[in-house]
């Protein structure tokens, strides 16, 4: 009764956050990896839930014993492959990954006018579809950060932008 009652709570869980999952992912370019994460969670809670459920039938009911560690195997190789899923979808925002190369360019031609040059560029995801970036400027005219950023279009992606300038001499432009 208990595997049971897990099994109907799991389900309606599942269809709840499965139904959300969908929804999110059609009007965003990347997954929510928390919400990814939940769904994968409770289907994996549903599945031990009805493979527990099918190996006592079976014990009880044709007398295979063993089918309860056998499905007990099963869980936990369908848990890992999904678990391996999510950590490798969601080890590129740990690891700061750059990305996407787009907005690179975006923001290269939006700094690199009247003698200015990018020296240094990182851009990662700190969130589905939200990146931070820190870039250092040589320009032969130096003026605040603040002008570089107005720079770059309003980009929503955008959330989290450090900007070092430097000023140059003429070699610095010759290379």
């Amino acid at each position: 009764m208990v595997a049971i009652l897990g099994l109907i709570i799991n389900g309606a869980s599942v269809f709840i956050l499965g139904h959300d999952h969908h929804d999110h992912h059609d009007h965003h370019d990347h997954h929510d990896h928390n919400l990814r994460a939940a769904y994968l969670h409770v289907l994996a809670d549903a599945l031990t839930s009805l493979l527990a459920i099918v190996a006592l039938f079976i014990a009880k009911y044709i007398g295979l014993i063993w089918m309860d560690p056998l499905m007990g195997v099963v869980g936990a190789i369908l848990v890992s492959r999904w678990s391996l899923s999510l950590l490798n979808s969601t080890s590129a925002v740990l690891l700061d990954k750059q990305e996407p190369k787009s907005l690179e360019i975006k923001i290269r031609q939006c700094i690199e006018v009247n003698d200015c040059k990018i020296i240094d560029l990182h851009l990662w995801s700190i969130g589905p579809n939200i990146y931070s970036a820190i870039i250092s400027v040589l320009a032969r005219s130096a003026k605040k950060p603040e002008y570089y950023k107005k720079l770059i279009s309003p980009d929503p992606r955008l959330v989290h932008l450090t900007v070092e300038v430097n000023e140059s001499s003429e070699e610095d432009f010759s290379e």
